[in-house]
């Protein structure tokens, strides 16, 4: 199967500690590129997220949301935890020591601290398996929309494929008869140049210009990109760098098609097929 890079997945998770909001967002990229913005309560399972997600996504500039909303604790009175303020305190004196310009801890600040406010703790083993879950459910998520949105492309790249092939086969047939054409005209100026027919000399002429306008190498090798792009996107995998190599294969031998040209409907057969292969490059450049 084919797969963009582009894809996104959203999930909401009630737990026991509270509601899981995970958000993944991806985008075409070279490589695979992460971004994580996590609240404090879900920083522990960074490395974890790392893991997952670069198990299951190959490329892409990936960004993933993980926030964990607890329910407040009502009927209780607030209490905080005389252990944690006093680390807390701790920390900030051997801060402001090291750097006495520094701003101390508000209030709010003090009160936002993980686990200062007693009730706050979390069942980090519980929440983990929580975590994994739902990071393993929005990943599968977006694998599937960028399948389907992989399909899309490769459907798009087949049609262009296919208009390729007929203009490769409009190129065919012109090619002798520009030879016969070249071959009348040259006969004509002889005669009315030289008085007479020198026909060694004509052939030579002929058999020069039947080589250097020959694009029978151009076409064979447009046809064998042609099969060998099909080929990879029926194997399917991470193809994008393959696929796109082979662009870069198929607008070198349009380009030699195009300065071979001696009229204009293989120049514009030639500027077509560059046309095209542009528009599928543009798609190759989401796909994984």
């Amino acid at each position: 199967m084919i797969f963009s890079m582009t894809g996104y997945a959203a999930l909401e998770k009630e737990t026991a500690s509270g509601v899981l909001l995970l958000e993944l967002r991806s985008v075409n990229h070279r490589y695979l590129e992460l971004q994580l913005k996590l609240d404090e309560n879900m920083r522990n399972f960074e490395p974890m997220l790392r893991e997952m997600i670069t198990a299951r996504l190959g490329r892409g500039k990936v960004e993933c949301r993980l926030n964990l909303v607890q329910r407040g604790v009502q009927g209780k009175e607030a209490k905080l935890d005389s252990e944690v303020l006093q680390q807390l305190a701790q920390m900030s004196a051997i801060v402001q020591a090291q750097f006495p310009q520094s701003q101390p801890l508000t209030v709010a600040d003090i009160l936002r601290w993980p686990n200062v406010v007693l009730g706050q703790q979390l069942d980090q083993t519980a929440l983990g398996d929580e975590v994994r879950a739902a990071v393993d459910a929005a990943l599968q998520q977006m694998a599937d929309s960028r399948q389907r949105e992989g399909e899309k492309l490769k459907g798009i790249i087949e049609e262009r494929l296919a208009e390729i092939e007929q203009h490769v086969a409009a190129v065919k047939p012109l090619l002798p008869a520009q030879v016969r054409a070249y071959e009348e005209k040259l006969t004509a100026r002889l005669r009315e140049a030289m008085n007479a027919f020198d026909e060694e000399r004509l052939r030579q002429e002929v058999t020069l210009f039947a080589q250097r306008i020959d694009v029978d190498e151009e076409l064979e090798r447009l046809t064998a990109h042609v099969s060998e792009v099909r080929r990879i996107l029926k194997a399917g995998g991470a193809a994008g760098k393959r696929l796109d190599f082979l662009m870069q294969e198929l607008n070198r031998e349009a380009n030699t098609l195009g300065s071979k040209s001696v009229s204009t409907e293989i120049s514009r057969v030639a500027m077509a097929l560059k046309v095209l292969i542009e528009q599928m490059r543009e798609q190759i450049q989401n796909i994984e």
